[in-house]
């Protein structure tokens, strides 16, 4: 493989991208239902994409150090296939590209994802170490689907129960994500809220975090009764599948499930696209 072609492989493996190209896939899916056109639509997937490779590239830069310690083997920077340098360059560029991307979409819509993308930020910078490690989260994933919503055409009210629903999730997947990294944490000093309570109430928070989520969305999402009660209840089959999977030692399964719980909620808002844009409440 071509040196260009290793480099690009391993910055694309850096900005964590499970969770980007979920978090963009969800956006995207989302924006798709609320009128927008192709243009639209593209433009949405470009702002949310880039916030999110900034906000990982920028992890990856950060926790170099700490990822070297804790011998990363999933980790780029840590393993030498890329540098730090050109992690923290990409994260600059992405950053600066996500600002016009989500002006495009309204001044205030524009403005709350910018807030968003800057909670993600703040998170890497040092909050991920304090009591408030959840609270990035909760913020990001709750301005998230605001965003959407606000920036279609009309500038629609986003309903009451879309930033509370994206809040909940964003905070129950903070815990779920956290647990297969709980040791390495420890040993390099990085210890927020899922660290400070512990393994086994992490999972706990976890699951009723995002419990909570799926049963807002499916009070407060207009589709017909028999889809909105069996949504919670095929949320709690997979994080429970997810959650006994991860007691693994280093498993991901319990991200992967809160995933999975993230695209069941996301059917939820698609279904309800039309009717939030016409919402005034």
């Amino acid at each position: 493989m071509r040196p260009v072609a290793r480099s690009a492989l391993a910055l694309a493996a850096a900005c964590h991208p499970e969770p980007t190209m979920a978090v963009t896939a969800m956006a995207t899916a989302l924006a798709a239902t609320t009128g927008r056109d192709a243009v639209g639509v593209l433009l949405v997937a470009a702002a949310v994409l880039t916030g999110q490779l900034s906000i990982g590239w920028l992890n990856d830069h950060l926790d170099a150090d700490r990822d070297v310690l804790v011998a990363r083997r999933d980790k780029p920077v840590a393993t030498g296939a890329i540098s730090r340098e050109a992690v923290r360059a990409a994260a600059v560029v992405a950053a600066v590209l996500c600002v016009p991307l989500s002006l495009a979409s309204g001044l205030l819509a524009g403005v709350l994802h910018l807030v968003a993308v800057a909670a993600g930020w703040a998170y890497d910078l040092g909050v991920k170490a304090t009591w408030g490690s959840v609270v990035p989260y909760v913020v990001c994933f709750g301005l998230l689907p605001v965003f959407v919503v606000l920036g279609a055409p009309g500038t629609p009210t986003p309903p009451w129960w879309l930033p509370v629903a994206g809040g909940l999730l964003g905070a129950g997947a903070h815990f779920a994500n956290v647990l297969p990294d709980l040791d390495d944490d420890a040993t390099t000093g990085v210890r927020g809220l899922p660290h400070r309570l512990g393994a086994r109430v992490s999972r706990v928070v976890a699951a009723v975090l995002l419990l909570a989520a799926s049963a807002v969305l499916a009070f407060g999402v207009p589709v017909p009764p028999v889809l909105a009660a069996a949504a919670p209840v095929l949320a709690a089959v997979v994080l429970a599948a997810g959650f006994v999977a991860g007691r693994r030692p280093g498993s991901r399964a319990p991200f992967r499930a809160v995933m999975v719980v993230a695209l069941i909620d996301v059917a939820l808002l698609v279904a309800a696209g039309p009717a939030m844009v016409g919402s005034t409440s």
